[in-house]
C-alpha cells in the first residue's frame, strides 16, 4: 500500500454519510479535519477506535477539527453502527472505494494464511489549506485518538 505523505495535498473526499448526510473534505471552512480509516463497522477494534473518537469529539472540536471515519460499509450499516454505540462522530461510507483507494489504505492484507483485499487502518491530519500534516499508518487502536488529539492541539 503506498499513498498520501505529509506535506502532500489531499486528495478530494466527498462522501454520504449515516444519518443521510455529506461530508467534503472542502466545506471545512477554516478547521482541520482528522480522517480515521477502520477496515469495517462493529467489529471490536473498530468498534473501540470510534468510541475513543467520539469520546473526544468536543476536544476535536474546541482545538478546531472536525472528524470522520472512513470505511467501505453502506450506510444501513454505518447508521446502525452509530446507533449502537451512541457514536458523535460522522462516519462516511466508500463503497464505490475512491477515496480509501485515493488514499491508499486500500490493500491486500493477510490473516491466518488467508490473503484478502481490505483496508488499513490509518488516520490522516489534514490542515485547513487541505495539506496533509500527519499520517498514521497501521494504527494500534488503544491511545491511538488521544494521540491525534494532541497532534491536532499542536498544530
Amino acid at each position: 500500500m503506498t499513498g498520501i505523505i505529509e506535506g502532500a495535498g489531499a486528495p478530494a473526499i466527498d462522501l454520504p454519510t449515516d444519518g443521510g448526510g455529506r461530508f467534503r473534505l472542502t466545506d471545512g471552512s477554516g478547521q482541520s479535519t482528522v480522517v480515521f480509516f477502520y477496515p469495517k463497522a462493529d467489529t471490536p477494534g473498530c468498534t473501540n477506535e470510534a468510541k475513543d473518537f467520539s469520546a473526544l469529539i468536543d476536544d476535536f472540536a474546541a482545538a478546531g477539527a472536525r472528524v470522520i471515519g472512513v470505511s467501505r460499509d453502506p450506510l444501513r450499516a454505518l447508521d446502525r453502527f452509530k446507533a449502537r454505540h451512541d457514536l458523535k462522530i460522522v462516519l462516511g461510507s466508500d463503497e464505490a472505494g475512491a477515496v480509501t483507494e485515493a488514499f491508499g489504505v486500500w490493500g491486500e492484507k493477510s490473516m491466518y494464511g488467508r490473503t484478502y483485499m481490505g483496508i488499513e487502518r490509518s488516520t490522516f491530519l489534514i490542515g485547513p489549506d487541505g495539506v496533509v500534516r500527519r499520517v498514521w499508518r497501521s494504527v494500534k487502536v488503544k491511545g491511538h485518538a488521544a494521540e491525534v488529539l494532541a497532534a491536532v492541539e499542536g498544530n
